[in-house]
């Protein structure tokens, strides 16, 4: 079932909202101090184009530096691109058969606003990665 949903939200948004991830990553890498967030970027922007089966989760061991790194990311990046999932959520709900693909869009708006100190792992495995 995750394969077919993943292969409709590829055609639907899945591929555009990768694209903008892509963007945003190539723009923050221009600098030396934004590649940390291109890089987060780039990851979610992985999860973007394929999110069933994956899942989200904190990571312990991130401190103050992804607190400040999240504050930047949300003003140069996260809102932009939280907004994008926010439309297309939206516009994925208006049909019966949208509805899942629009409530993925939904759960990527945490990891889009604040990406920092977050692990994307397999959704079978959550707690593997400790």
């Amino acid at each position: 079932m995750k394969t077919i949903l993943n292969v409709i939200w590829l055609v639907l948004c899945g591929f555009w909202m990768f694209l903008g991830y892509l963007l945003a990553g190539v723009l923050l890498c221009i600098t030396i101090i934004g590649i940390p967030f291109g890089l987060a970027a780039f990851r979610i922007g992985v999860y973007a184009l394929w999110p069933f089966g994956q899942t989200v989760v904190e990571r312990r061991d991130a401190g103050a530096p992804s607190c400040i790194g999240n504050v930047l990311w949300l003003i140069l990046a996260g809102w932009w691109l939280a907004l994008g999932h926010v439309l297309t959520g939206i516009a994925l709900c208006i049909t019966i058969i949208g509805i899942p693909l629009g409530l993925a869009n939904f759960k990527l708006i945490p990891v889009s606003l604040l990406p920092l100190g977050k692990e994307i792992v397999p959704s079978d495995q959550p707690f593997a990665a400790r």
